[in-house]
C-alpha cells in the first residue's frame, strides 16, 4: 500500500508525498500561479507539473536527494555543492521574470520591524540582535535585479552524485538580489560557501552574504516560532546569528 507522508504542513499551505507524486496545498492561489509560472521560466531543472486543481497542485518527484539540511551536516560532495553554485548562475543570467521582488525600502522597514518584536518578546537577546541588525546592513544597498529563486535552502536543491536533478519550491521566486539566494544556499553551511561560489563562477562580496544570513535569519524566527518550528535548533537560525558575534 502507497503511505501518504506529510512533508510540512501549517496552517498556510502543507505539502504531502503519495508515491512519487507531491501533492501542494495552498491557500492563496497567488503563490502557486507564481510558482507554475517560474517553473516553466527557469532554465535548470524543475519538477514536473502533473496537474493542478485548485487549491492543489500535483509535482512528480526529483530523482536524487537535497543537498542537506538546516542543523545537519551535509553528505553531499563538494563537487554537488558547486553544482548547486552553478545552477543557481544559470538561473540568475536567465531573462528576468515579469514580476518585481521586495524593495529595498521594503525589507529595510520589515527588518526593523522584526528586530523590534525579536527585543520587545524577549525572544533574543538585544545585543544579539543589534549586532546582527549591523551586519545585514551591508546587505541593504542598491543591486541589479535577477531572476532569483528567493528561498534556495539545502532542501530544495536536489542531487544525484555530484549532479542536480533539479529545485523544488518556487513560490518565492522575483527579481531580486543574486547574493541572497546564494546566502540561502549556504546558511547554516558555511563550509560549504568556497564549493557554491567556485561553482557560480564569478567573484561575490561575501561580506554582503554574511550580512544575508543575518537578515534571512532576523526575518524568519517570528515566522518559524508562529508556525511550530524551532530557530533555536542546534545549527539553525538563532545559532547563525550567534556566529556573527
Amino acid at each position: 500500500m502507497v503511505e501518504v507522508e506529510v512533508v510540512v504542513a501549517h496552517h498556510e499551505r502543507a505539502t504531502l508525498r503519495v508515491g512519487d507524486v507531491f501533492l501542494k496545498i495552498d491557500a492563496d492561489q497567488a503563490r502557486t500561479d507564481v510558482e507554475v509560472e517560474a517553473m516553466a521560466m527557469a532554465p535548470i531543472p524543475t519538477p514536473e507539473v502533473l496537474w493542478r486543481t485548485p487549491p492543489v497542485l500535483a509535482l512528480a518527484a526529483l530523482p536524487g536527494t537535497a543537498l542537506g539540511r538546516l542543523g545537519e551536516p551535509s553528505t553531499a560532495s563538494p563537487a554537488a555543492w558547486a553544482a548547486a553554485g552553478a545552477a543557481a548562475r544559470m538561473l540568475h543570467d536567465a531573462p528576468l521574470p515579469p514580476w518585481p521582488g521586495r524593495s529595498l525600502d521594503e525589507l529595510a522597514s520589515r527588518l526593523d520591524g522584526e528586530c523590534e518584536w525579536l527585543v520587545t518578546n524577549g525572544v533574543l537577546p538585544t545585543d544579539l540582535v543589534t549586532r546582527n541588525r549591523g551586519v545585514a546592513e551591508a546587505a541593504l544597498r542598491p543591486w541589479t535585479p535577477v531572476f532569483t529563486h528567493g528561498d534556495l535552502q539545502v532542501t530544495h536543491v536536489f542531487v544525484d552524485g555530484d549532479e542536480i536533478t533539479g529545485v523544488i519550491d518556487w513560490s518565492e521566486a522575483a527579481q531580486g538580489d543574486a547574493l541572497f539566494d546564494l546566502a540561502t544556499l549556504t546558511l547554516g553551511h558555511e563550509e560549504h560557501l568556497g564549493d557554491v561560489v567556485a561553482g557560480y563562477g564569478t567573484d561575490v562580496d561575501l561580506d554582503v552574504i554574511r550580512a544575508w544570513w543575518s537578515v534571512r535569519s532576523l526575518l524568519a524566527i517570528r515566522w518559524l516560532v508562529e508556525h511550530g518550528f524551532d530557530p533555536a535548533a542546534p545549527g539553525c537560525e538563532v545559532d547563525v546569528l550567534k556566529s556573527r558575534m
